[in-house]
C-alpha cells in the first residue's frame, strides 16, 4: 500500500510539473503574440525582461505552492495555498473538479496561469491606450479559449456525465454540435419554446403605417384616460425591438401602456439584399422622421414625447438634430436609455475599429450589401465570452445537454443584418471620429446637426456595468444636449439594467441632480435608490404628457391598421 501511495504521489507530480510547464510555455508564446496584436509598428517593443523574469519566478513559487497545497489536502491537511476564481465565475463551481487532486490543481493551474499571461498585457507597451485595451482584449479571449473546461480530456464533468449517462451525453453533444453547425450559430436556449407575437411580444396593438425600412406599431390603451401627447419608442436597429416586450410581466412596452401613455414603437426591418443599399440618412429619414410625422397626424398635437434605446437613441437623437436644423420642433421631452453620442469611450465594442478594418469593409459592402447579423452577434458574444460562448460550448457539446428556455436569449439568438453604407457611416462617423458630438461637424441628410441646439427635457439613463455603453460616456450626454437633463445610473448591465421590472422591486439606481462635476464626482455624491428606475422614469414624463382624455383606437381615417402587432418585420429572421 506504500508502495502504491507513493507511485500515486510521483504521478501526481509529475502530471503538475507538466502542467506548470505547460503555464510557462503558453506564457512565454504569447508574449510575443500579444506585442504584436497591440502595436502595429514593424519592430514591436519588447517587454521589459526583469519585469518578465520577475513574473515567471512569481508564477512558479505560485505553482509550486499549489502543488504542495493540493498534496497536502489529499494527505488530510489543511491546505496552505489555494487559488479561487474570479467572482461570477462559475466553470469550476461543480464539485468534480475538487474530488480528484489532478483536476483540483489542473483549474487553479489554470488560474494562474491566465492571471500571468493578463499581467504580461499590463507589462506589454502600446502606442495608445486603444492598443493597450486590444492586448488586453486579446490576452482575455486567449485563457478564455483555452480553459481546461472547453476540453472533453481536461474537463471532469464530460467524465462524469458520460459515464453516468452509459455514453449517451457523448452522442447528444455530437448531435447538439451538428445541429448547430446547421443553423451557424451556437444555441444558447431552447428556441421551440418560443414564437414572436404568440408568447413573446404579445403586447396588443396594430401597425399603422409602414415603409421599405420600419413598419409602426401603436399600442391599445390599457387605462381609461390617457396623456394628450403620445409617446414614440426608437429601439436598437441592431436587434429586435421586443427585448422591450418579452413577457406581459417584464415588458417596458407595457409598462408604458399602463401609465396612460398613448406608444407607438418603431419595429425596424430586418434588411435583405433589396434593402442593402440603404444609408444612415435612409435610417433618419425613413425611421423616426417618418414615425415622428404620422404620430402627429393620427394624434393630431404639435409635439410628442420620444424614447430612444441604445443606438435607437443615437439615432433619434441625430433625427432631431436634423429636424431643428429645418424648423421643426416636434418633441417635447426626450429620453435615451443607454445610449452614446459622445463616442470618444466606447468600451471594448471600439476595439474592433480602426483605420485598416473600416477601409476594408467601405471597399466591401460601403456600398452596397449586409453586415450579416452572424458577424454582429459573433462580436456581442465574444464580448462576454464565457457566459455567451464557452459556457454553451462545454454544456451542449461537451455535456450533452439542451439549454432551458429562457426569453432573453431567444432574443439575443434572433439578430438582424445592417445595410453596409449604414453600417461603415456609422462606425467611420461616430465610433471612429466621434463627429456627432461636435457642433456643425456632421451633416446628415443634406444639412449641418448640432444636437446643443435640442433644448427639449431630457432623461438619460445609464447603467453601471453596461460593456456596450460605458455609463461614464452616457453621462457625457449631459454636456451635449442643450435642454435640462435629468442622469440617472442604474445597476446591472446594458440589457439587465434597461429590462428592470417596477413589479420586482430588484436592484438601485442612482440620482444626483447637480450634473456639474464629471462623472465620478456625480456617483460619488449621488443618492442610491433601491429598486427600479422605471417608476422613475413615470414619474418624470407624467407632467408632461399633456392633460388627460379617452384614449382612441389606434390609427385614423387615413393610417388605418395594416395587422395586428407585433408585425410582420420583426417576425423576419436573418438569413
Amino acid at each position: 500500500m506504500a508502495q502504491q501511495g507513493s507511485n500515486n504521489n510521483d504521478a501526481f507530480l509529475g502530471s503538475a510539473m507538466q502542467f506548470m510547464q505547460a503555464g510557462q510555455n503558453m506564457a512565454q508564446q504569447f508574449t510575443e503574440f500579444l506585442s504584436k496584436a497591440g502595436n502595429q509598428t514593424a519592430t514591436p517593443p519588447v517587454v521589459d525582461p526583469q519585469a518578465l523574469t520577475a513574473l515567471q519566478k512569481q508564477l512558479l513559487d505560485q505553482q509550486m505552492s499549489l502543488w504542495q497545497s493540493v498534496l497536502a489536502k489529499q494527505q488530510g491537511k489543511e491546505e496552505s495555498f489555494k487559488v479561487a476564481p474570479e467572482p461570477g465565475d462559475r466553470r469550476f463551481s461543480a464539485p468534480e473538479w475538487r474530488d480528484s487532486p489532478i483536476y483540483d490543481f489542473l483549474h487553479q493551474a489554470y488560474l494562474l496561469n491566465s492571471k500571468f499571461v493578463k499581467e504580461i498585457a499590463e507589462l506589454m507597451p502600446a502606442e495608445d491606450e486603444k492598443s493597450k485595451n486590444r492586448v488586453r482584449f486579446l490576452a482575455r479571449q486567449v485563457v478564455d479559449a483555452l480553459a481546461p473546461s472547453n476540453f472533453a480530456a481536461t474537463n471532469p464533468e464530460f467524465i462524469q456525465r458520460a459515464l453516468a449517462t452509459e455514453g449517451q451525453s457523448i452522442t447528444d453533444g455530437i448531435n447538439n454540435l451538428l445541429q448547430d453547425f446547421e443553423k451557424g450559430r451556437i444555441s444558447m436556449t431552447d428556441e421551440s419554446v418560443f414564437e414572436v407575437g404568440q408568447n413573446i411580444a404579445t403586447s396588443e396593438g396594430a401597425v399603422v403605417f409602414e415603409n421599405e425600412l420600419m413598419q409602426l406599431i401603436q399600442y391599445a390603451p390599457l387605462t381609461p384616460k390617457v396623456g394628450t401627447r403620445p409617446l414614440l419608442v426608437v429601439p436598437p436597429c441592431i436587434n429586435k425591438f421586443y427585448i422591450m416586450d418579452l413577457q406581459p410581466e417584464n415588458s417596458l412596452i407595457r409598462f408604458m401602456v399602463e401609465q396612460g401613455n398613448t406608444v407607438f414603437l418603431v419595429s425596424w426591418r430586418n434588411p435583405k439584399e433589396e434593402q442593402g443599399h440603404l444609408t444612415w440618412d435612409d435610417y433618419l429619414e425613413h425611421g423616426p422622421i417618418a414615425a415622428l410625422h404620422v404620430v402627429r397626424e393620427i394624434t393630431k398635437v404639435k409635439q410628442v414625447n420620444a424614447l430612444g434605446f441604445c443606438v435607437g437613441g443615437t439615432i433619434l437623437s441625430s433625427a432631431l438634430a436634423v429636424l431643428k436644423a429645418r424648423g421643426e420642433d416636434i418633441v417635447a421631452s426626450l429620453t435615451l436609455l443607454t445610449t452614446l453620442l459622445d463616442f470618444s469611450d466606447t468600451g471594448e465594442i471600439g476595439l474592433f475599429i480602426d483605420e485598416q478594418g473600416l477601409a476594408a469593409r467601405e471597399a466591401t459592402i460601403g456600398q452596397g450589401g449586409l453586415l450579416p447579423a452572424r458577424d454582429l452577434q459573433t462580436t456581442f458574444s465574444f464580448l462576454r465570452a464565457n457566459d455567451l460562448v464557452w459556457n454553451y460550448v462545454a454544456g451542449n457539446y461537451l455535456k450533452g445537454q439542451k439549454p432551458p428556455a429562457f426569453d432573453l436569449l431567444y432574443w439575443n439568438s434572433d439578430s438582424t443584418s445592417l445595410p453596409g453604407p449604414f453600417a461603415c457611416w456609422y462606425m467611420r462617423n461616430l465610433y471612429n471620429d466621434n463627429s456627432l458630438c461636435q457642433p456643425g461637424k456632421l451633416e446628415m441628410c443634406g444639412t449641418k446637426v448640432d444636437l446643443g441646439r435640442l433644448e427639449m427635457p431630457v432623461y438619460i439613463l445609464a447603467t453601471r456595468e453596461d460593456h456596450i455603453v460605458p455609463w461614464h460616456s452616457a453621462y457625457q450626454s449631459t454636456r451635449l444636449l442643450g435642454g435640462k437633463s435629468r442622469f440617472v445610473l442604474g445597476a446591472s448591465g446594458h440589457i439587465a439594467g434597461v429590462i428592470n421590472p417596477a413589479s420586482k422591486n430588484k436592484r438601485s439606481y442612482w440620482l444626483n441632480d447637480d450634473l456639474t462635476n464629471d462623472a465620478e464626482a456625480w456617483l460619488a455624491t449621488a443618492q442610491e435608490n433601491k429598486g427600479s428606475w422605471w417608476n422613475d422614469w413615470a414619474a418624470w414624463l407624467k407632467p408632461l404628457s399633456g392633460e388627460q382624455r379617452a384614449p382612441r383606437k389606434p390609427g385614423n381615417a387615413k393610417y388605418k391598421p395594416i395587422e395586428p402587432a407585433p408585425g410582420r418585420y420583426v417576425k423576419e429572421r436573418a438569413v
